[in-house]
């Protein structure tokens, strides 16, 4: 896996959102791939925790026939915290201040979600 071209999709997001503080790649059983976090998130805590909530969601989407879950945003009184599946392995964590846009956040996670999900599978050296 290339830790730098995923390093800069996460950089990448950042740039294009205004209101993104802290975003995080895990795999779905919690393990933490890589952060970029302020000092004051515990990224692995961070990864463990956004990996049993995406876990509860996508179980309910499917009992709820609702087809393979996209996301779940969690809105706090000093922000949010939206989490994307990546592929059925992996997951990205999108923390965000009071004045992110969600909706443009959705949209500019599209294809950097596609693309991590090729960094993860190592798919992107093969020219997949």
């Amino acid at each position: 896996m290339d830790h730098k071209a995923l390093t800069l999709e996460m950089r990448g997001l950042r740039e294009q959102v205004t209101g993104i503080t802290d975003t995080a790649v895990a795999a779905a059983d919690g393990l933490l791939i890589a952060a970029d976090t302020a000092d004051s998130i515990d990224p692995e805590g961070l990864a463990a925790l956004a990996a049993a909530g995406l876990g509860l969601a996508r179980r309910t989407a499917e009992a709820t026939s609702r087809g393979t879950l996209r996301r779940t945003v969690t809105y706090g009184s000093h922000g949010c915290a939206a989490f994307y599946a990546v592929g059925d392995t992996a997951l990205m964590v999108v923390l965000g201040d009071e004045g992110m846009d969600v909706d443009h956040l959705h949209r500019a996670t599209q294809s950097a979600l596609r693309r991590i999900d090729l960094i993860l599978t190592d798919k992107a050296s093969e020219g997949v």
